[in-house]
């Protein structure tokens, strides 16, 4: 039997690199436009989402003139781009071990990076749309704003978090084959539920507590100040959010531990 041993974290890192450079190539091999599809797919929802729900329904973001289709769209992208990042995390983690099953039958490998793989590889196309965020607000909108600088420090977290649910999701995964079908509704109701759609400011109080356990809202909310307002992050927000994500995080770690102990059997 073959064994792979990977004790570096900058060896895991590097494979961790090389699996989701591959994922990513392989999405977009065979096309005629290649890599230019990660920019190409945001400025085309961004266009999309602008003109359905500004031009055409007339939505109102609260906060702004009643004719800013611009800023309406940029407040929805960056929902929209948060809310990606969690659907691809948590929505193909629970099948995951089927199927890269070879790696849990064949060799000792790591397998906690390869939960990680879909994770990075939405972390590429949301990297590509928040850039593209920032130069249209910049160009077109309200203008640039030093504190988009803090948006690594938001999504940090925010990926830890993601990452922490996408390791138990994909261990559960090997015994419930349901769990699949869980996390498709799940990927919906966070959606609705969070602020994706509307601002905080906008939520009733009786269903404020909703809205803030979803894992989606601060950060969508930290990110649209940071990036389209010029509002730095609120020091304690981000210091319970972090507490959050890590507790999360080691959670879903000692969880994964646990459960790939009969991964071999079942797979």
């Amino acid at each position: 039997m073959s064994r792979v041993h990977f004790q570096r974290p900058l060896e895991l890192f590097t494979l961790w690199r090389t699996l989701v450079a591959q994922d990513v190539a392989v999405r977009y091999r065979g096309t005629l436009l290649g890599r230019a599809w990660p920019v190409i797919m945001p400025l085309v929802m961004l266009a999309v989402y602008g003109f359905v729900f500004g031009a055409v329904f007339r939505a109102r973001w609260p906060g702004l003139a009643d004719g800013d289709h611009l800023g309406f769209a940029l407040n929805l992208f960056t929902g929209l781009l948060v809310h990606g990042l969690f659907a691809e995390a948590v929505g193909q983690s629970p099948g995951l071990m089927q199927r890269n099953s070879n790696f849990v039958r064949k060799m000792v490998f790591p397998l906690p990076v390869l939960v990680a793989v879909p994770l990075g590889s939405a972390l590429v196309h949301a990297v590509v749309g928040f850039a593209l965020l920032v130069v249209v607000n910049g160009t077109l909108g309200e203008g640039w704003h030093l504190s988009a600088l803090a948006a690594p420090l938001i999504l940090l977290p925010y990926l830890a978090l993601l990452y922490g649910l996408a390791l138990v999701f994909a261990g559960l995964g090997v015994y419930l084959r349901d769990l699949g079908q869980v996390a498709t509704v799940l990927v919906m109701i966070a959606m609705f539920t969070g602020t994706v759609f509307f601002p905080r400011s906008m939520v009733p109080p009786a269903l404020a507590g909703v809205i803030d356990i979803n894992p989606i809202s601060w950060p969508t909310e930290a990110l649209r100040d940071c990036i389209l307002r010029g509002i730095w992050p609120d020091p304690s927000a981000l210091g319970l959010y972090f507490s959050a994500a890590a507790a999360l995080l080691a959670l879903g770690w000692l969880t994964f531990s646990v459960l790939r102990r009969g991964f071999a059997d079942l797979l």
